[in-house]
């Protein structure tokens, strides 16, 4: 499978993603947002986070970048009238100077953010080559995404499932699913990249959804899902929930990332 955007159900992520949106805040904080900065949300999803961010740059500009234009519909609900506010249809892999001059937005930004989205990009050389080339100087990275260990036992399930002949059909030639990597291997890449000042860490934030169907069909399973006819996802779903523990527990590893451009 390729790291390609894909859509998503926008509005019940919005709903449900309250263990991504908390993870968001703390990265937040770590970001520390100055006034009048110029910072891009590098996955900004339905713009939850966006939010909190835009709050703490008192005349600055924001912009969201999201490979899925149903939660762009839904951050632009969020953002109306704001003109402090940019939000792109993107893939990551082409963010550019030209893409965010284009769009009206500074070809260089102070400093990118982004949280819950690294992990579905299968080739972090280049990302991180991109979002280099759009940081002025001195400019910051601070992102968080799943990291080495992160959902095991609930990818295996998905994988088992997926292996029943009444699905198979549907996901040959499906390679990697989700990228996360470690930290050693992250801070390494960073490097190559341009940067310096690098940090990477795992932690560890385990997850009781409140409904795991509708969590794990949105969050977790959605791009197994959308290869598989209309008529048998929730089927594909429920097998994958019977072979997880009751209540469900994910053991999420989170990937830190803070670094700098050179």
């Amino acid at each position: 499978m390729n790291s390609g955007p894909r859509e998503w159900d926008a509005q019940t992520y919005d709903q449900i993603s309250e263990p991504q949106y908390q993870w968001g805040l703390e990265v937040l904080d770590r970001l520390e947002p100055q006034a009048g900065e110029a910072v891009i949300d590098a996955g900004c999803g339905s713009g939850r986070v966006s939010e909190k961010l835009l709050e703490r740059l008192a005349e600055g500009r924001l912009i969201g970048v999201d490979g899925s234009s149903e939660m762009i519909k839904v951050a632009s609900e969020k953002f109306e009238g704001d003109d402090r506010v940019t939000l792109i249809v993107s893939d990551l892999l082409e963010l550019t100077p030209e893409l965010l001059e284009e769009n009206k937005a500074p070809g260089e930004v102070d400093a990118l953010f982004s949280t819950a989205t690294f992990h579905w990009i299968t080739d972090h050389d280049k990302l991180f080559s991109r979002i280099h080339s759009v940081l002025r100087p001195g400019g910051r990275l601070v992102a968080q995404c799943g990291g080495e260990g992160n959902v095991a036992e609930h990818a295996r399930a998905i994988a088992t499932v997926a292996t029943q002949p009444q699905y198979s059909e549907h996901f040959e030639g499906m390679t990697m699913m989700w990228n996360f990597a470690n930290p050693v291997e992250t801070e390494e890449r960073l490097r190559r990249a341009g940067f310096q000042d690098v940090s990477c860490w795992l932690e560890d934030k385990p997850v009781q959804p409140e409904n795991a169907y509708d969590f794990t069909t949105t969050v977790t399973m959605g791009p197994h899902l959308t290869r598989l006819p209309e008529e048998k996802r929730g089927n594909f779903a429920e097998a994958v929930l019977e072979l997880s523990p009751d209540p469900l527990v994910l053991k999420y590893v989170r990937l830190n990332i803070d670094a700098r451009r050179a």
